[in-house]
């Protein structure tokens, strides 16, 4: 994924198994979508960007013939480190959206949870979608899960929100999720500075781990041109996994585009 953070700050994809602690409540909320698309592929599968394998995984356990890609480190060791523990020898490359290079194409490639975002300027969007298009088999079909942009997404700068608290699965402390949020309407950018607060049974703060991440929220026509320009020449831009239309700011985005 190409990412822009500051120097001195970690994100939110350097410690793999952090990150599936924060994201365990998530694990399966698109699976079953997934799922579904890899059978009907009939073909290998990239999914692109892979993380810590929480969609790579699971379709590799039924068989499923799926390379992924992801650009961090942390990412992919905690990725490799479940896989052992499934006994699975997964196929993933580290690189980004914008360089990642294959020897083979697909039926299907995958983009899942919002990674799409994480392409800043319109250029590393369409270079991504070209070459998504370039590792896609003919016919083969790119899936893109995103967020549309809804007024209630864009009234949330210069804003301290809470946005969950879990139980940390080992010490039994409570994790609360902070993210600082601060918007550039202009340029489409959304930077974004996560604090976790980890606190023992009596509400005593232990520990603050702090990440930020900054991504590009992208509107449906502009989708739409974007994946014109990157040479598609069919797609659906659907509101949600149900694929009914998008029809309200408060659906969601998800982008199928065939070659």
């Amino acid at each position: 994924m190409t990412i822009s953070v500051s120097e001195t700050e970690p994100t939110p994809f350097d410690d793999g198994e952090f990150y599936d602690i924060l994201m365990g409540q998530m694990a399966d909320y698109d699976l079953d979508f997934y799922r579904q698309l890899a059978r009907e592929a009939g073909g290998p599968v990239l999914d692109l960007p892979c993380g810590t394998g929480r969609v790579l995984l699971p379709l590799l356990q039924e068989g499923i013939d799926i390379e992924g890609v992801d650009l961090s480190a942390g990412m992919l060791a905690r990725l490799r480190q479940k896989a052992d523990g499934l006994g699975l020898q997964p196929r993933v490359h580290q690189a980004g959206f914008t360089d990642f290079r294959l020897e083979r194409q697909f039926a299907l490639i995958i983009s899942p949870c919002n990674s799409f975002v994480h392409n800043l300027t319109a250029e590393d969007q369409i270079l991504s979608l070209r070459l998504c298009r370039e590792h896609l088999l003919p016919g083969g079909l790119l899936v893109i899960d995103t967020f549309f942009p809804g007024s209630q997404f864009l009234a949330t700068d210069n804003q301290r929100v809470l946005e969950g608290e879990i139980t940390h699965p080992t010490t039994g402390n409570r994790l609360r999720m902070y993210d600082s949020r601060s918007l550039d309407r202009v340029r489409q950018l959304f930077d974004s500075k996560n604090e976790v607060e980890e606190l023992d049974a009596d509400g005593r703060l232990l520990s603050t781990r702090s990440f930020s991440t900054t991504i590009r929220w992208i509107y449906k026509t502009e989708m739409e041109l974007l994946l014109r320009i990157a040479g598609f020449s069919r797609w659906e831009i659907y509101g949600g996994f149900d694929r009914q239309p998008l029809e309200l700011e408060t659906d969601g985005m998800i982008a199928f585009a065939w070659k």
